[in-house]
């Protein structure tokens, strides 16, 4: 029986920079997602009718050219999608590092650490910040897309599920954790990123791409935390 035929494109795809590419891409749209979510969470400062009619109208966009929910399924579709290649492009480089280096969990030898290997906080904890933020994207959709489970008492309305779960302090202590997962994620993972694209190709690139990524990051968790935390304090709600 004849072999399958791996066309060049196919072998591309494979490599370890195509899949470097897959990564880095799938990552850069979530990314944008994260920032129009954060965007949208800032509508609690309106009050319950202009949060409600927000995620009202995540529902209702291109009606009535398109049926009800259309698009915001073609971006949970693209989304999920997003997050399989991520997660599966990360498992095997993974595994094709580890091999590469015979099974020693060391990284790169450098003179710059004590233990001999380059290996920042955010390259560390990022397997690790994966699962966190994995565990949490559950109990989130559980929570405020699907309306399975609620902390602070069932409710019809996004608001009040909102700042009712976020009056409870083992709900907001689970969502700093989450986030602070996020930001380690969100800093590392746009630097290597847009190396992987080449945007990092000399001293004064990766200097600007380093207060890049962790400005951006910087920016999507305050905006993310600041309604919880002000929700808790009694400030908005």
């Amino acid at each position: 029986m004849a072999g399958t035929i791996v066309t060049p494109a196919r072998r591309a795809a494979r490599s370890t920079v195509g899949l470097k590419a897959l990564m880095a891409i799938s990552g850069l749209i979530m990314y944008g997602y994260l920032i129009l979510h954060m965007g949208g969470n800032l509508w609690v400062f309106g009050g319950q009718q202009a949060f409600d009619t927000y995620a009202h109208h995540l529902r209702t966009i291109g009606e009535p050219m398109v049926p009800h929910s259309t698009v915001l399924w073609i971006v949970r579709i693209v989304l999920l999608a997003c997050v399989v290649a991520h997660i599966w492009s990360a498992v095997v480089l993974a595994r094709r590092s580890h091999h590469a280096r015979g099974g020693i969990g060391k990284r790169y030898a450098s003179n710059q650490h004590r233990r001999g290997m380059q290996r920042s906080y955010a390259s560390f904890t990022l397997r690790w910040g994966g699962a966190i933020i994995a565990l949490f994207v559950i109990y989130h959709l559980l929570h405020l897309t699907l309306n399975v489970i609620a902390p602070g008492g069932a409710s019809d309305s996004p608001y009040l599920r909102y700042v009712a779960g976020f009056k409870i302090w083992w709900v907001l202590l689970s969502y700093v954790i989450a986030l602070i997962a996020v930001g380690f994620h969100l800093r590392h993972g746009l630097w290597s990123g847009l190396t992987t694209l080449g945007a990092n190709f000399s001293a004064g690139t990766r200097r600007v791409l380093n207060q890049l990524a962790t400005a951006v990051a910087l920016v999507i968790i305050v905006g993310f935390l600041t309604p919880p935390v002000l929700i808790f304090l009694g400030v908005v709600g």
